[in-house]
């Protein structure tokens, strides 16, 4: 698979925990993908959620990987900006 074709992939899966997200009154923005390395950006109450690295991991990045596992990691671009 292409790095296009993963990252159309993985734009996908995001999309379809999207729901998910705003159903607790948050969101997930895609932001990029480089390195194997996804970058996603938590918005709304996921922002600041005590849960927020369990959702990143066990859910989002889980997701991810299970379709697209040459993803080494999901990235939340707001604790690096």
């Amino acid at each position: 698979m292409s790095m296009k074709d993963q990252e159309k992939k993985i734009i996908e899966i995001i999309d379809k925990l999207r729901p998910f997200l705003i159903n607790d009154g948050g969101n997930i923005e895609f932001v990029k993908y480089e390195n194997n390395i996804v970058y996603i950006k938590m918005m709304g109450a996921c922002a600041n959620c005590h849960m927020l690295d369990l959702t990143l991991k066990d859910g989002i990045e889980a997701a991810i990987q299970e379709e697209v596992p040459e993803v080494i990691e999901v990235v939340n671009y707001n604790d690096i900006v």
